[in-house]
């Protein structure tokens, strides 16, 4: 039986590690050729072993890389079906607004938000060729909720990806191309781990808020970008995908 990617190409940004690792491995799974694009070569190239696939070293917030990824994906598997523009950072100095400066806002701003601007600028034109096919952008639950843990220019960003996602779904919709944001709730990541081992009160915030009482693992949160990549959610565009636990729709959680 075919897989449910069979004969597509797909190509994961920040496909080194997290979300993005387990996403380019279940597509291969699934049938796809996968290009990973990482700044991280060594977890990068060995992501691309394990998927037999394609290792591009790209800095998703350059033209010229960005070009250059899409260009050598095509040529070496004859088009793309598939965006999962994946990559993004949230770091320690960004917090408050009243505490994030200048050069942290720019900073998350352009990985989080302008790498998906000009993934979908120069990518979906490669899926025009092909008659249509599956951009997924990675928002955040934090694009449809505020948090007084904040990290404000994170949240701008991934708010920023949702509506862009919203807008290229609309444009597109006619000719193929579906777009979708997809929006975790809090992953079970080292950055979480650290956080539990640095702050367990702080992190105990954040864990009580979620009515499953556990943060997603990264292969759950895949297997929605696989959905979203499949023909089978082939009626789900300009969507906010939220696979969260119920965070989002939760008032008061389980004792």
């Amino acid at each position: 039986m075919a897989g449910r990617l069979e004969g597509k190409v797909a190509v994961v940004t920040g496909g080194s590690s997290g979300i993005g690792r387990e996403a380019a491995v279940r597509f291969a799974e699934e049938g796809a050729k996968v290009c990973v694009v990482d700044l991280a070569d060594g977890p990068g190239e060995e992501v691309a072993r394990l998927t037999e696939g394609l290792f591009v070293h790209a800095d998703v917030t350059r033209i010229g890389d960005v070009k250059s990824m899409y260009a050598e994906s095509a040529e070496r598997y004859g088009g793309i079906d598939v965006l999962f523009n994946n990559a993004g950072i949230s770091p320690p100095d960004d917090a408050s607004i009243l505490e994030t400066e200048e050069d942290a806002w720019e900073r998350v701003q352009n990985i989080n938000l302008k790498s998906v601007y000009l993934c979908c600028k120069y990518g979906i034109p490669y899926l025009l060729e092909r008659g249509g096919g599956s951009v997924i952008n990675t928002a955040s639950f934090v694009a449809v909720m505020g948090a007084a843990t904040s990290q404000i220019s994170y949240t701008a960003s991934k708010g920023g990806v949702l509506a862009m996602s919203r807008e290229l779904g609309v444009q597109f919709a006619r000719q193929g191309v579906r777009v979708n944001a997809l929006c975790p709730g809090p992953v079970n990541t080292p950055l979480l781990q650290e956080l539990f081992a640095k702050d367990p009160e702080k992190a105990q915030r954040r864990l009580v808020h979620l009515p499953m009482g556990r943060f997603a693992e990264a292969r759950e949160i895949a297997n929605a970008a696989l959905f979203l990549a499949s023909d089978e959610s082939s009626y789900v565009n300009a969507s906010t995908f939220l696979v969260d636990g119920g965070l989002a729709g939760a008032y008061v959680t389980p004792e």
